[in-house]
């Protein structure tokens, strides 16, 4: 009997273990299915990333002679002080642009200033240790010193890691590279001419030693890139010197340069600020001024910097390129009366004993540079 009862409760027990399980199981399972049909996502699944090059850009590094005898050391030159204000701003940034006005042919054939200028290779190396790594070397002064000062040149930037250098070349095969760069994800054109050479003819067959612009070349360049890269920038040397506005021709450039897909375009030579436009989804900064030079005249004292957020976002095999966070900032180059003690100054380190009427002149620059519509945040 108790054998029986032994059985009967075990039997009961078993088949109550059995049913827990199964309704256990049951409710896991709508549970499930309630969960897959209310919030389940499937775009949740889809690959997300957003990548960040920041770029910073500045105008003319124009070494008059008073500005190179100022770094002359007694073993060399050394003009890293000229800049040393500048360094903790510019090395913030990923990229950093300066247009090198001066060529840089050396020593070795001798410096000189206006109107044909030659400049020591340490005006590079000054550069460089502040943070730059974009250099534009075509310009109406790439020919002063001729083909010996831009081989020399070439040579230089070709031997620095991590710099970019676009402008002039030793060869068509040269030239018919365009120079790629590639950081944080984001891939980069770099392309450099001018519309200008100061009337000295480029030597015939050597056409690649400066590039010159015309419509057909840059179309023809851009094409060779524009499936290969993320970002197109374009350096412009360009309009008419002392002149607070772009000229019809600089427009119609800039305009051209839009219709090929360039993101970026960095205007140079006027040697005073030029305002910033946006043509569709092009960026177009007409001119930058100068960023270190002896000339006299605050116009061509005061520079500008510019900087922009270079924003790759990236949905599943979708990627979108926007160009954000344009900033600007006013510089100034000070010198004293001997042409000695040059040094380039964020604004807010200028004062009155080196510039009288800073803050009118500074609402004055502001105004010129965003008279285009083009908003920017300014840097204090």
């Amino acid at each position: 009997m108790k054998l029986r009862r032994f059985w009967v409760w075990g039997i009961l027990f078993f088949f109550t273990i059995i049913l827990c399980v199964l309704v256990f199981c049951f409710s896991s399972f709508f549970q499930k299915s309630s969960f897959e049909e209310e919030d389940y996502h499937p775009e949740d699944s889809v690959y997300r990333e957003t990548r960040k090059l920041d770029l910073i850009m500045v105008g003319d590094a124009l070494y008059h002679d008073g500005v190179y005898k100022d770094g002359k050391t007694n073993s060399g030159y050394d003009f890293r002080q000229q800049l040393e204000a500048i360094k903790p701003i510019v090395s913030q940034y990923d990229l950093a642009y300066y247009n090198q006005e001066s060529i840089l042919g050396g020593t070795e054939i001798g410096l000189s200033t206006y109107p044909r200028f030659n400049s020591p290779y340490e005006v590079g190396d000054a550069f460089l240790d502040a943070g730059f790594n974009l250099v534009s070397t075509a310009n109406n002064h790439t020919l002063d010193r001729g083909k010996t000062a831009i081989l020399n040149s070439l040579q230089y930037f070709q031997g620095k890691k991590n710099v970019l250098m676009s402008g002039s070349c030793d060869s068509f095969s040269c030239m018919e590279q365009i120079p790629i760069g590639e950081k944080n994800g984001i891939s980069y054109a770099f392309l450099s001419y001018t519309t200008t050479t100061n009337g000295i003819r480029v030597p015939k067959g050597e056409e690649y030693l400066v590039h010159v612009y015309s419509d057909e070349r840059v179309e023809n360049d851009i094409l060779k890139v524009k499936d290969q890269v993320d970002v197109i920038l374009v350096a412009m040397h360009w309009g008419s010197e002392y002149h607070d506005y772009p000229t019809e021709e600089q427009k119609r450039i800039a305009n051209h340069l839009a219709s090929l897909g360039v993101d970026i375009v960095i205007g140079n030579h006027p040697h005073v600020i030029e305002p910033i436009e946006k043509i569709g989804d092009t960026l177009v900064f007409y001119s930058f001024g100068n960023f270190i030079s002896a000339q006299t005249g605050v116009d061509k004292l005061v520079g500008l910097m510019g900087s922009v957020s270079i924003i790759k976002d990236i949905v599943g095999e979708e990627e979108h390129i926007s160009i954000t966070n344009i900033q600007t900032r006013l510089t100034f180059t000070s010198y004293n009366s001997h042409f000695r003690n040059f040094k380039v100054l964020p604004f807010d380190q200028v004062d009155s004993s080196i510039l009288k009427n800073k803050e009118s002149i500074a609402s004055q620059k502001k105004a010129l540079v965003n008279c285009y519509g083009v908003e920017t945040t300014w840097a204090t």
